[in-house]
């Protein structure tokens, strides 16, 4: 049974092979049967004249042979007769005319002396009767012609080709002028029928082997115009792949070659410019790197400096001015938010360079969302709806990111409550982030994870910095799994998280990542207890037409 699958696997794909090679050659197949196809045409065409042609010579030559004969035959012998000769005498001189070198049958009728019809054949062919001749063919040799200065005789001879059971015959007939009997004359055709035959069929060999051998060119032919052809294609296809060093041999100085020269100059174009941007965009990767370090120290100072005045704000002695507080908060938030803004930048960098990598761990997925929640002053906002002992492994720090900023971005631009529900499909593990707003407007879908968007252009500056979901959605990608966003039947917004159960595959593909992520979820835990989390990794950043 095994020998049977493994066999039928094999035709299968041998067939398959065949028609990709047929679909592959689709352009030579075309060529070769246009070949063909003018080819045979042409051949069809000559060996059709030819055959014509030389049927006519033929028979034309053997039927004036045969009619001159005849006649000179029935001017000697039967115009020798009497006006009124015996059925003997008409006998005898049709086995004579029979007898010449054209060998044909002679069929002689006259009147005898009585007026009675007597009639004398050569005797050949079963008996040449009147019967056999078309009666068409009788009246018209017994027409008697009027004469004129250019008709000289009363009758003249008449013939015809006819066909018994499959020979064709040559018939013909004519009158004694001056008084006599009239004489008939059937001659066989089947010699030169056989003759014709053989002539058709050589020139339908002719034909074949002139099809056979446009094929053979039209082969030749397409195997020259479209080798080069195929090397394009081919090259094309390295190209698609990144191949940008990809050239094309040239030679010869026809359109194929300037095709390839056309090649190779789009191609050399095309790594140049590639390179550029290559250049360019590893040049702004690195300023926002660089700028970003740099940005780290001053801001290091700033904020312990607005963290001391963040406690003064809070402190029960009042030492800030009322007058400048005000000021002083509006420090602290721009700082923290400053600080948000430069993680972030760090982060997409890392995601950029292709650095960020997995820290896996055995987590349970609940405990791990009840802890974002916590740690940021949730609880009252949102509800959960997720059983414990749904264990998956994951990066808990990079899954803490993405439930900051989806579950953040619900609660500023939805409003609570805020509903987290989780389940298991397959080997997933499904997260759903819904809250109770506005939704959001069907021409922002499209956009709502896209770097630095807001749904607001009169609204440029928010708190958000536009790279929360961004950097969301990396890193679902960078488990193997998805965000997406849509609006719910009932109203709000639902972001769907898909994750696998297990990512160590992917783990052991990234590569660490500058600073190993650090600093990305600074802030984390600050709250200021009403629902709204101080800090976070961007959470909240892109606008969803509410608030």
């Amino acid at each position: 049974m095994t020998d049977r699958q493994g066999g039928l696997r094999g035709w299968t794909a041998g067939r398959k092979g065949t028609l990709s090679r047929l679909r592959f050659t689709s352009l030579r197949l075309r060529l070769v049967v246009v070949f063909a196809l003018v080819a045979l045409t042409a051949a069809v065409s000559a060996s059709g004249i030819a055959y014509w042609l030389n049927r006519e010579a033929v028979l034309t030559r053997t039927q004036d042979a045969v009619l001159r004969d005849f006649q000179q035959e029935m001017q000697n012998r039967a115009g020798a007769l009497p006006v009124h000769p015996t059925q003997d005498q008409l006998q005898r001189t049709a086995g004579q005319m029979a007898g010449s070198s054209q060998r044909f049958s002679v069929l002689l009728a006259g009147q005898d002396a009585g007026g009675r019809a007597v009639y004398g054949n050569s005797g050949g062919l079963s008996g040449f009767s009147l019967e056999d001749v078309p009666v068409s063919l009788r009246t018209a040799v017994n027409k008697q012609q009027k004469l004129s200065s250019a008709n000289k005789a009363p009758y003249h001879l008449y013939w015809q080709r006819i066909t018994e059971h499959g020979t064709p015959y040559l018939v013909a007939g004519t009158k004694v002028i001056g008084g006599g009997p009239t004489g008939y004359m059937l001659k066989s055709l089947e010699p030169e029928a056989k003759d014709l035959n053989s002539l058709a069929w050589s020139l339908g060999i002719a034909t074949a082997l002139a099809l056979v051998g446009a094929a053979l060119l039209a082969q030749a032919a397409a195997t020259t115009v479209l080798k080069p052809v195929h090397r394009l294609g081919v090259a094309a296809r390295r190209l698609g792949e990144g191949k940008l060093d990809t050239r094309l041999r040239v030679s010869g100085t026809d359109e194929l070659a300037d095709l390839s020269r056309t090649f190779n100059n789009a191609a050399e174009a095309l790594e140049k410019r590639v390179a550029d941007m290559a250049a360019r965009d590893e040049s702004s990767r690195r300023f926002v790197a660089d700028m970003s370090h740099e940005l780290r120290t001053p801001l290091t100072a700033i904020t312990a400096v607005t963290e001391v005045l963040e406690e003064e704000l809070d402190s029960e002695s009042g030492g800030i001015d009322p007058m400048i507080e005000p000021a002083v908060r509006l420090v602290v938030s721009e700082t923290r938010r400053l600080n948000d803004l430069v993680e972030n930048l760090m982060e997409v960098t890392r995601f950029d360079a292709g650095t960020a990598r997995l820290v896996l761990d055995d987590v349970d997925v609940a405990d791990q969302i009840t802890a974002c929640i916590d740690a940021r002053a949730w609880l009252d906002a949102v509800e959960l709806d997720a059983e414990r002992g749904i264990h998956a492994r994951l990066d808990p720090r990079r899954l803490d990111v993405i439930l900051a900023n989806l579950i953040g971005n619900a609660l500023k631009h939805g409003g609570s409550p805020v509903r987290v529900s989780v389940r298991e499909a397959d080997d997933e593990v499904v997260i759903q982030v819904r809250d109770h707003g506005p939704g959001i407007p069907e021409d922002v879908l499209p956009h709502v994870f896209d770097r630095f968007y807001k749904a607001s252009a009169s609204r440029p500056r928010s708190e958000g910095s536009g790279l929360g979901l961004s950097i969301a959605l990396n890193n679902a990608h960078i488990h193997g799994g998805d965000i997406t966003a849509a609006n719910s039947p009932d109203g709000g917004a639902v972001f769907t998280l898909r994750l696998p159960r297990d990512a160590s595959a992917l783990a052991a593909e990234t590569t660490e990542g500058d600073g190993n992520g650090t600093g990305q979820g600074q802030g984390q835990g600050q709250g200021d207890g009403k629902g709204r989390g101080k800090g976070g990794s961007g959470s909240g950043d892109t606008a969803k037409g509410g608030a």
